[in-house]
């Protein structure tokens, strides 16, 4: 069984973890499935906007896709969502990945 499908029986035993939705798309991401990825994400984003690591993996997968608007969007509400958890590190991560791009 790969990780992914282990992960997916977690997710079906808990679907409102966001830590594991976060995971298979981190994994996607490993395979350099980009699509699958953004996709894993974006359901993460619709169910649970506050989970903050979620944006700078999001927005960098957009990136690898050549998407620089959906990169720089995702971005820049990450860098609000960080400011309003006052997760001081993601948003330093997410300030300089703004810069970079």
């Amino acid at each position: 069984m790969s990780r992914i499908d282990k992960l997916k029986d977690f997710l079906a035993a808990d679907p409102n973890d966001s830590f594991t939705r976060y995971a298979i798309g981190l994994e996607y991401g490993k395979d350099e499935n980009y699509p699958k990825a953004i996709r894993a994400l974006e359901e993460l984003r619709e169910l649970d906007p506050e989970y903050v690591p979620l944006y700078y993996m999001l927005a960098g997968y957009y990136r690898e896709m050549g998407d620089l608007k959906n990169a720089e969007a995702t971005y820049r509400e990450g860098i609000t969502k960080a400011r309003e958890a006052n997760d001081l590190h993601a948003l330093s991560e997410l300030e300089a990945a703004l810069d970079e791009l």
